[in-house]
C-alpha cells in the first residue's frame, strides 16, 4: 500500500524537487514574479498535455499537438482577430477534423501513430499558408486574459490547477469517464456491453482538439503574434507531461491532475536549465534525463510491489 501510494506521489515529488532546486540556484526565484516569470508558459503546455492525454487514454498517441497548437495560433492571429465568427468557426472546424480523425484510425484500424504524424505536416502546411512568417496580433481580450495578476498566487499556477482538477473529476470520477478509461483498459469488454468504441474514440478525439484549441490560444496571449513553429516542441512536452503524471501508453492508465503536475515540471525544469547556463541545444536532453529518472523510480516502485 505504501509503494502503491509513493507512485502515485512520485509526480509530485518530482515537482517538489525540481523547484526546490531552482530556489537553491536562484533564490529571488522565490517570490511572486519569479514563480509567474518561471511558469508563464506552464497553461498552454498543461492544455497540450490535457490534450495528449485523452489520446493515450485510448491507447492512441498523437504525434501532431504541436504544429496543431502553431495552427491555432496563427488562426487566432489572423481570422478571430480580423473576423471573429469566421475564426470561431475556423476553430470549430478543427475541432471536428480531430473527431473525424480520430473516426478514420478506429474505422480502419489505422495506427495513430502514422497517422498523426502525417497529419503533423498537414497542420503545419495549412498555418503556413496562414501566416508564411510569424506576425498577426493577439485579441486583446486574449492578452488580458493570459496576463491577469491574481493576488497571493500567480494566475498560471491557479490555472493549472483549475485545469487538472476539472478533468480529474470528469475522468475519474464520472460515469462518463469510466466509459473513456474503459476504452483503452479494455475495448472488448466495453463493446460486449453495448458501448459505442466509435463513440468514445471521437468524442476523445474531440476533446483532444478542444483542449488543443485552448492551448493554442493561451500561447498566443502570451507571445501576442502568430507562428507556425510556435509549439514545435509541444509534441514531445504533452507526451513526457502525460508520462511524469504517471499515465501509461496502453490500459487507460492516466492520470490528469499528475499530467498537470507533469506539464508543470517541466516549465520549472526549462527555467532551472536556464539559470544553470545550459544552451538551449541540451536543454530537451536534460529534460528528457528527468523524465528516464522518473520512469526508473516509477519501475523499481512497481517492481518492489510487484515482490510483494
Amino acid at each position: 500500500m505504501n509503494r502503491r501510494l509513493l507512485r502515485q506521489a512520485l509526480p509530485f515529488l518530482t515537482l517538489a524537487v525540481v523547484l526546490a532546486a531552482t530556489f537553491y540556484v536562484q533564490p529571488r526565484t522565490m517570490s511572486y514574479f519569479g514563480l509567474n516569470l518561471m511558469l508563464q508558459y506552464a497553461v498552454p503546455i498543461a492544455l497540450a498535455t490535457i490534450a495528449q492525454m485523452f489520446i493515450i487514454t485510448v491507447n492512441d498517441l498523437d504525434l501532431s499537438i504541436g504544429p496543431f497548437v502553431g495552427l491555432v495560433s496563427c488562426v487566432g492571429a489572423t481570422l478571430l482577430l480580423d473576423n471573429p465568427l469566421l475564426g470561431i468557426l475556423a476553430l470549430l472546424a478543427l475541432i471536428a477534423a480531430y473527431g473525424a480523425i480520430g473516426a478514420l484510425i478506429h474505422i480502419r484500424n489505422l495506427p495513430s501513430i502514422v497517422v498523426t504524424l502525417g497529419l503533423s505536416f498537414v497542420w503545419l502546411g495549412i498555418a503556413v499558408m496562414i501566416l508564411p512568417s510569424p506576425g498577426g496580433k493577439a485579441p486583446d481580450w486574449l492578452k488580458a486574459l493570459m496576463t491577469v495578476q491574481t493576488p497571493w498566487v500567480p494566475f498560471p499556477i491557479i490555472a493549472a490547477i483549475v485545469i487538472g482538477v476539472v478533468v480529474q473529476l470528469a475522468l475519474m470520477y464520472s460515469s462518463w469517464g469510466v466509459i473513456a478509461r474503459g476504452a483503452g483498459g479494455n475495448p472488448k469488454a466495453l463493446s460486449r456491453a453495448g458501448w459505442s468504441m466509435l463513440k468514445t474514440k471521437v468524442v476523445m478525439y474531440m476533446l483532444a482538439g478542444f483542449f488543443g484549441v485552448l492551448s493554442g490560444l493561451a500561447l498566443l496571449g502570451l507571445t501576442t503574434s502568430g507562428d507556425a513553429h510556435v509549439a514545435d516542441r509541444y509534441t514531445l512536452y504533452s507526451i513526457a507531461g502525460v508520462i511524469l503524471g504517471g499515465g501509461e501508453f496502453i490500459g487507460g492508465r492516466v492520470s490528469p491532475l499528475g499530467a498537470v503536475v507533469g506539464a508543470l515540471t517541466l516549465a520549472l525544469a526549462g527555467s532551472f536549465l536556464i539559470f544553470l547556463r545550459i544552451s538551449p541545444d541540451w536543454q530537451i536532453g536534460a529534460q528528457g534525463a528527468i523524465l528516464i529518472i522518473v520512469l526508473a523510480l516509477r519501475a523499481l516502485v512497481t517492481y518492489g510491489e510487484q515482490k510483494r
